[in-house]
């Protein structure tokens, strides 16, 4: 979709990102990143997961992974908190989710205000004087 060209009444430009401020203003506790099952092997001899038949591995491990300020982290978050964290980080999606659309709609507006062509009678005279020093020459 070509935001730049697409036609829109300001005024509902204007709605819609009105709408998605109060919905941002409505959004809770929210967490970056996403929360993966990781199992690990501890390497001792002798234990289960050294096994030579059937290693089992230790876990599983929730491991919540993210980037801020353009450093990866992650953290092992305890299992009795994923439910909690996965909300959160649901909530982090919808957030990004709106400040997209508001700045896709910003963008819209900013097109429709900025690098909008003129009136078709203002570009007449100009075309028609370049066309006169273009044959003249």
């Amino acid at each position: 979709m070509n935001t730049t060209t697409e036609k829109c009444d300001p005024g509902e430009i204007e709605r819609e990102i009105g709408r998605i401020k109060r919905a941002l203003l409505a959004l809770g506790t929210m967490h970056p990143g996403s929360v993966s099952r990781q199992y690990q092997v501890c390497g001792k001899p002798g234990c289960r997961c050294m096994d030579d038949q059937k290693p089992r591995r230790h876990g599983p491990y929730h491991k919540l992974s993210y980037v801020h300020r353009g450093r990866p982290v992650c953290r092992f978050v305890r299992a009795e908190c994923a439910a909690d964290l996965s909300a959160r980080l649901e909530t982090y999606k919808t957030f990004r989710t709106l400040t997209d659309r508001w700045v896709e709609l910003s963008i819209r507006q900013g097109a429709a205000d900025f690098f909008t062509t003129p009136t078709s009678a203002g570009n007449q005279g100009k075309a028609a004087k370049t066309d006169a020093k273009r044959t003249s020459r």
